[in-house]
């Protein structure tokens, strides 16, 4: 039987969610006008003003942000409360120019933990699971997000943060932990150590996992379902808008439940802005109608995917997204042709290969390269140079035909690629070195 955290808006009716939407929306662009100058500056440009946003339909009236007004504006120009309002900051992980920094009262901390216990408990969570927390604790929005929503649901919570995987395991087995809380690719590495400890899926207590903070495939879903015995969950997120928890799976696992009685989802077109119907392919973008400290209205997420109303069988209400594809400034142009880390993922676990690879790109006398790095499973290894030939030509033709192009493959022995603790690093663009 389905469980629902906050059934009752979780199961609005559209006309209710809509009403909510709205209502919330037009207080939050007063609020981003009178409290944030950067913001009203923007609006201003465009020639807007608060009272022309009435209904969802005049939200594509008002002017996006991106990533490069944060930066902008930081540290305090996107800030909408006194700073002694504030009860704390998040940063992103990203390595490029300036942090992303967020800002939290204690109201959008407890709106921010209830999104995340609603996603534990769509994972199957109640009062009665050991919830292991294994995302980074600190600035990384995932250790306390899942933390926080984990609290609430009334789990008994392990905050073991990232790394340290022996003892990751000791945890999960001494204390019987129920739900694993993880980038994917963590996930996929803590299963491939237990299998190495002697572990079958039926000897690891573990019944769900909840995974996010990075792309990853249906394929690689699989693979870590099979090793640790588990049913995986994907869970969506920014720093910008909170952190994970701003969409969750059910057990469908058909899409993420994004929390519309929070966050307005759009797709647009990444090159025009235009917004695109439900079921178009296009870039996401947020408004979060209730955050007081960082109102964050049509932020560009540059994460590509879907949106659908459909039915679920779940029984909630809310607008569902489809796995992003990758991000628009993730994809790679390789000669011309767009292409994105999950659909090399996606050939290589059809292949059988686990999900350790690194994508290394680069120009030579002014032509794109594209060279991949796999690894052999322990199963696969093997000096028979034929066999390696042959493992490698097929790839290469599964490749060309996800792909388009042509690549490189270099098979390489297992563990010979970095592990990662946090979010996976899977490609070097040497043209940006």
């Amino acid at each position: 039987m389905e469980r629902y955290y906050q059934p009752s808006i979780e199961c609005a009716s559209r006309e209710e969610i809509r009403a909510i939407q709205e209502e919330k929306l037009r207080a939050q662009v007063r609020h981003a006008y009178e409290h944030v100058p950067y913001y009203r500056k923007k609006m201003e440009e465009k020639g807007v003003r608060p009272e022309d946003i009435k209904t969802l339909e005049d939200l594509s009236k008002l002017p996006f942000l991106s990533k490069a007004d944060l930066r902008e504006a930081y540290p305090y120009g996107l800030v909408g409360v006194p700073l002694k309002d504030c009860v704390r900051i998040q940063s992103t992980s990203g390595t490029t120019g300036k942090r992303v920094v967020a800002f939290y009262t204690q109201h959008d901390i407890d709106l921010w933990e209830d999104c995340c216990a609603r996603a534990i408990v769509a994972a199957g969570g109640t009062d009665e699971d050991v919830c292991q927390v294994s995302y980074g604790y600190g600035l990384f929005t995932g250790g306390p997000g899942l933390n926080g929503g984990s609290h609430k649901v009334g789990c008994l919570t392990v905050p073991t943060s990232s790394g340290n995987t022996d003892r990751q395991i000791m945890f999960i087995m001494d204390l019987s932990a129920t739900i694993l809380c993880c980038t994917p690719s963590y996930a996929a590495y803590l299963g491939e150590r237990m299998k190495e400890l002697g572990y079958g899926p039926d000897d690891i207590p573990l019944k769900a996992g909840i995974f996010g903070a990075e792309a990853w495939s249906e394929e690689m879903r699989q693979d870590i379902q099979r090793t640790l015995g588990i049913k995986a969950y994907d869970i969506y997120g920014l720093t910008e808008l909170s952190g994970p928890g701003v969409a969750f799976e059910c057990s469908a696992q058909a899409g993420m439940h994004i929390n519309e009685d929070h966050f307005i989802a759009e797709i647009i077109d990444p090159d025009t802005g235009e917004v695109l119907p439900d079921g178009a392919q296009g870039e996401l973008v947020f408004t979060a109608i209730d955050k007081e400290a960082f109102p964050m209205i049509r932020y560009r997420t540059r994460d590509i995917c879907t949106l659908t109303r459909e039915k679920c069988s779940c029984g909630r209400t809310h607008v569902r997204m489809g796995k992003p594809k990758g991000r628009s400034d993730d994809m790679l142009i390789i000669r011309g042709v767009n292409v994105f880390p999950s659909q090399i993922e996606t050939v290589l676990l059809n292949h059988g290969y686990a999900a350790n690879y690194q994508i290394i790109v680069d120009r030579v006398i002014n032509t794109d390269t594209l060279d991949i790095q796999v690894e052999m499973t322990p199963e696969m290894f093997t000096d028979n140079i034929g066999e390696v030939s042959e493992r490698q030509r097929q790839l290469v033709e599964g490749l060309k035909s996800m792909l388009g192009i042509k690549a490189k493959v270099s098979l390489v022995a297992p563990k010979s690629i970095a592990r990662s603790e946090g979010k996976a690093v899977r490609v070097i663009d040497k043209r940006k070195i």
